[in-house]
């Protein structure tokens, strides 16, 4: 499977700290191995024992929902990819705004997949909370996510 790569040295900003570009290092492995590597394993080892707190009450909190979700996902959609368009960095708050892709034919073209904004604090060098805001671009999208969407599955707020 091809995979996006996500380069952190192409969008580091020259007013990180060492401790925000450590942040954003941290982040970026996360997602570079879960949404586009999809080694779920890999995660479980590394990132298991993280207090993650799951802001999308969609997902049962913890890293065990957004493990279910993207590797249930995955499955549906093999070629699953994350095109990250820009990061942030704020302290302990790590922001990436991706484009996401179901089929390798969708990559590269707003108008189809998913724009996704997603926020991370990360505190001595672990992920603890995770926040996003999810737009489906395309109709197959707008009715998956209409089909899926409703249930809460944790007591945290999106707040």
């Amino acid at each position: 499977m091809e995979t996006f790569v996500i380069n952190l040295d192409s969008f580091k900003k020259e007013t990180w700290t060492k401790q925000e570009y450590e942040n954003a290092a941290v982040v970026v492995d996360f997602v570079q191995l879960i949404m586009n590597d999809h080694n779920f394993e890999y995660i479980k080892k590394k990132y298991g024992s993280h207090k993650y707190r799951q802001h999308n009450q969609s997902m049962v909190d913890g890293l065990t929902g957004v493990l279910e979700v993207v590797s249930n996902f995955a499955k549906r959609y093999p070629d699953y990819a994350y095109d990250v368009k820009h990061i942030y960095v704020d302290g302990s708050f790590v922001i990436l705004h991706s484009h996401a892709t179901t089929t390798k034919k969708h990559r590269g073209n707003p108008k189809k997949g998913l724009n996704i904004m997603d926020v991370w604090k990360v505190e001595d060098g672990e992920i603890t909370e995770h926040w996003d805001a999810v737009q489906p671009i395309h109709g197959s999208m707008r009715f998956l996510f209409w089909m899926i969407g409703g249930k809460f599955r944790n007591h945290n707020t999106y707040f």
